[in-house]
C-alpha cells in the first residue's frame, strides 16, 4: 500500500501500483524526499496535520515515525507559532535523543509546502494502552502495583532528570506520552517519553515571565495552566498525576473536570488497594498543588525512593543548574492515621460538606432575592430577572468569554458538571464547577458544527464541516473512532434514550442513522431538498423527527425506516426541533419546532398542531426544553431569550442579558441549569433557584 500524503485525504491508503489517489486526486509519492516510503496514517493532529508510520529506506527500511506540519489556521500570528514550535520540538529531539530513552531525530525538512519531522519509531504501546490492555472485567486487574509504581519511577525519572539537567522542561508528562518498549534494551530503562511539542526552555527569569498554557488537563500542575510556567516540579506533578491514574484506573482528567485541583488533597480515597506509608509520602508530595511544596528535582524523589528499595540505586550527577529551578522546596511530614480515624475523619469531612451545601444554598437563594437588576447587561457577572411565578427566579450565575469565536451548539453532560461547545478550533470542554475551560479536542479538519453527548455521559459525538463525525470519550478525552459517508459538513446530530444510535444530517440533504457503539452505518434517508439542520428522537427511541432549511418537518419510523407524514411546509429554515410530552394533550411525546418567528407543537400521530407560542421580533434561532420543570427556552436573532410554561403556552420571562443573536440553548437533566451561547462571543449560565 502507499499513503497519500495530503492532509485533508479522508481516505489515503491505496494500491501500492497507483499513481493518484483514489479518494482525493493528489499525485502519490513513492518516497518522501527521496528516502521514506509512508505506510499509514498513525493519528490525526487537529488542524496541524498529520502522524505517519513510514520505512526509512536508507537504513534497510527500518520503521520511523514521520510528523506532518501543514496548519490550516487563520492569523499570521498563529500559523508562526505552530512552525515556532514545531521547530523547536524538531531542535529538542536533536538534542536530546543521544538518551536512549527519548526518540531520535532523523529528519526535519519542508517539502510541497508542509514540513516534516522524521524521528526513531518506538516498538511497544504507551502506557494508557497498556492499562486498558489488562482490563478483564475487574478493576483489580486494570491498576499498577505499588512494585510496579516503583519500577515506573525509578524506570521514568533518570531520563526525566536527563531532560531537566539540559535546561528542558517536558511539560505534556502522561500515559500517553510514555511507551514501553517490546523488548528492553540492557542499559537503559524500558520506558521511552515521547511528544516534545509542548517542552519549554528553561530560563533564569523563566518564572517573571507569563508564558502560553499548555499541557493536559488533570495532568498539569496549576502553575503551568494558569500562568503557562513551567519548572522541573511541574513535570514531578505529572509524575504524580500520571502515578495516581497507573494505581487506580481513574483519569486525572475526569477528575479535573468535577473537582478543579481539589481532588490532590484526598487522592488516597480512590485507591482500590492499601500502599505503604512511604510511597504514600512520595506521591502526597509530587501532588502538592503549590510548587514550593512539591519535590524540586527528580533527584530528590529516586533519594526517597531507594529507601523503599531493597537494592542500591545509582543516583544521577547534578548539573550544575541552580539558577534554573526553584529555591528548595520544604519539607513535608507526613502523620498518617489509622484506618479507623480515616473513617471518623471521612464522617466528619460528609457532615461538614453536607452543613456546608445547606448553608451554601440558602446563602445564595438570599442573594439572588437581594440582587438588582440595575447593572447593565453588558458589564456584570450576576443579574436577576422578573420572577418566573411565585416561587421561581432566574440569574446569571457566570459568564463565560470566548476570546475567537462564537459557540452554535452546546451540550452539558447528564451530572451537570461540564457543557461542550462548538468551536473553530475543534471542541471545547468546560467546567460549570470551576467556570474554566478543561481541554480542547481538535482531531477535525475544519470547523466542528454541532456536538451530542449520549445519555450515559461516556461519550460525545462531534460533526464537522470536514464531512466526518468523530465519536469521544468524554471521560479520557480520547477519540474513539471516525464516521465517514456524508458527503458534505455535518450540521445536526442526535443519540437515542437508549445511546445505542446516533443521528446525523448536513449541507447532503442526508440522514443517517449509526450503530453508535461500533460505527456501523445504518440506514441514509434521502428527503430533504436542503440542509438537514435539526434531529431529535422521541423518549421510546422509535421515531425520529428532522427539520431542514427547505421549510420542512418530517417524521421517521425507526423500525420500518419509512416516512410517517410532513408536519410542516413552509419558507422558514427549521433551526431546532424536540420532542415534548405535554400533560392532557397526547398521551405519546409531542413534536416542537421553530418557524419564523414563533414555535408550534404538533401531535404526530394525527399531524395536528396543538399550540404555538409567539413574542419574539425576530427569527427564533434555537429551543431548549427543561423537561424537569416544563419549561420551553426559545433564543432569538433579537438578542432575548424566552422562557414558557409548555403546559399553559404562557410567557414567564424574558431574558436580555446577550448583545448579539442568540446561537444556541441547553438545559441540563434536571431543568435548574440554562445555559445560553450567542455571537456576542459569551456564553451565559442562568440557575433556576426554588425557594
Amino acid at each position: 500500500m502507499i499513503c497519500c500524503l495530503n492532509p485533508d485525504c479522508l481516505n489515503p491508503l491505496n494500491d501500492k501500483s497507483s499513481k493518484v489517489c483514489a479518494s482525493c486526486g493528489v499525485p502519490l509519492l513513492p518516497l518522501l524526499r527521496n528516502r521514506f516510503r509512508v505506510i499509514r496514517v498513525l493519528s490525526q493532529e487537529g488542524g496541524f496535520g498529520k502522524t505517519y508510520l513510514a520505512q526509512d529506506s536508507d537504513k534497510l527500511n527500518e520503521p520511523c515515525v514521520i510528523k506532518q506540519l501543514a496548519p490550516r489556521i487563520e492569523g499570521n500570528w498563529a500559523l508562526k507559532k505552530a512552525v515556532e514550535l514545531f521547530e523547536k520540538e524538531a531542535q529538542r529531539l536533536q538534542e536530546l535523543g543521544e538518551n536512549p530513552q527519548i526518540p531520535k531525530l532523523l529528519a526535519y525538512f519542508e517539502q510541497d509546502s508542509c514540513l516534516y519531522l522524521v524521528q526513531q519509531f518506538i516498538d511497544g504501546e504507551n502506557l494508557l494502552e497498556e492499562l486498558e490492555n489488562r482490563r478483564q472485567g475487574d478493576i483489580w486487574l486494570r491498576c499498577y502495583s505499588e512494585k510496579e509504581v516503583r519500577e515506573f519511577l525509578l524506570n521514568l525519572l533518570p531520563v526525566l532528570h536527563f531532560v531537566h539537567e539540559r535546561g528542558v522542561v517536558h511539560r505534556d508528562i502522561k500515559p500517553q506520552n510514555i511507551i514501553r518498549r517490546t523488548s528492553p534494551q540492557e542499559l537503559a530503562g524500558n520506558l521511552v517519553l515521547i511528544d516534545f511539542g509542548s517542552s519549554k526552555e528553561l530560563k533564569p527569569k523563566l518564572k517573571l515571565k507569563v508564558g502560553t498554557s499548555i499541557g493536559s488537563h488533570g495532568y498539569s500542575a496549576i502553575e503551568q495552566i494558569r500562568d503557562g510556567l513551567a519548572y522541573p516540579a511541574s513535570d514531578l506533578f505529572s509524575v504524580g498525576a500520571t502515578c495516581f491514574h497507573l494505581m487506580t484506573g481513574i483519569s486525572p482528567f475526569q477528575l479535573w473536570t468535577e473537582h478543579g485541583y481539589g481532588w490532590m488533597s484526598n487522592w488516597e480515597q480512590y485507591l482500590n488497594y492499601p500502599i505503604s506509608d512511604e510511597l504514600a509520602h512520595i506521591i502526597d508530595k509530587l501532588l502538592k498543588k503549590d510548587v514550593e511544596h512539591r519535590y524540586k528535582s527528580a533527584v530528590e524523589v529516586i533519594a526517597d525512593l531507594k529507601e523503599l528499595q531493597k537494592y542500591p540505586v545509582v543516583l544521577p550527577p547534578l548539573a550544575e543548574t541552580d539558577e534554573l529551578v526553584l529555591p528548595p522546596t520544604e519539607i513535608f511530614s507526613v502523620n498518617r492515621y489509622a484506618k479507623f480515624k480515616k473513617i471518623l475523619l471521612a464522617l466528619a469531612a460528609i457532615t461538614v460538606f453536607i452543613v456546608g451545601e445547606i448553608w451554601y444554598w440558602k446563602t445564595r437563594e438570599t442573594q439572588i432575592r437581594n440582587d438588582t437588576n440595575n447593572q447593565p447587561a453588558a458589564k456584570t457577572e450576576r443579574i436577576l430577572n422578573q420572577p418566573l411565578s411565585n416561587k421561581q427566579k432566574l440569574a446569571v450565575t457566570d459568564t463565560f468569554h470566548l476570546a475567537y469565536d462564537s459557540v452554535s451548539s452546546l451540550a452539558i453532560s447528564p451530572d451537570s458538571k461540564t457543557v461542550l461547545a462548538n468551536s473553530v478550533f475543534g471542541i471545547k470542554l468546560w467546567s460549570l464547577v470551576t467556570g474554566q475551560e478543561i481541554s480542547v479536542f481538535n482531531a477535525h479538519n475544519a470547523k466542528v458544527n454541532v456536538v451530542a453527548i449520549n445519555p450515559e455521559g461516556t461519550k460525545f459525538a462531534s460533526g464537522s464541516e470536514d464531512k466526518t463525525i468523530k465519536i469521544w470519550n468524554l471521560a479520557t478525552g480520547q477519540e474513539i473512532r471516525t464516521l465517514k459517508g456524508h458527503k458534505q459538513s455535518v450540521h445536526a446530530l442526535a443519540i437515542s434514550p437508549d445511546g445505542k444510535i446516533l443521528a446525523s444530517g448536513g449541507d447532503d440533504n442526508l440522514i443517517k442513522l449509526w450503530n453508535l457503539n461500533t460505527g456501523e452505518n445504518i440506514v441514509s434517508f434521502n428527503s430533504h431538498n436542503a440542509r438537514v439542520s435539526s434531529l431529535a428522537f422521541d423518549s421510546t427511541g422509535k421515531m425520529l423527527a428532522s427539520g431542514s432549511f427547505d421549510g420542512t418537518i418530517k417524521l421517521w419510523n425507526l423500525k420500518s425506516y419509512q416516512l410517517i407524514r410532513n408536519l410542516l411546509k413552509s419558507s422558514s429554515n427549521i433551526s431546532s426541533i424536540n420532542f415534548v410530552k405535554i400533560a392532557g394533550i397526547t398521551a405519546n411525546d409531542s413534536v416542537i419546532a421553530n418557524h419564523n418567528n414563533s414555535i408550534s407543537i404538533w401531535n404526530p400521530v394525527t399531524g395536528d398542531k396543538i399550540r404555538t407560542f409567539e413574542g419574539h421580533s425576530q427569527p427564533i434561532t434555537s429551543t431548549a426544553i427543561g423537561f424537569q420543570n416544563n419549561l420551553l427556552a426559545s433564543g432569538s436573532s433579537d438578542n432575548t431569550i424566552k422562557l414558557w410554561n409548555l403546559n399553559t403556552g404562557e410567557l414567564l420571562n424574558t431574558l436580555r442579558g446577550h448583545s448579539g443573536k442568540v446561537e444556541s440553548l441547553a438545559f441540563n437533566r434536571n431543568g435548574n441549569i440554562l445555559i445560553s451561547s450567542a455571537r456576542d462571543k459569551t456564553m451565559k449560565i442562568w440557575q433556576i433557584s426554588l425557594f
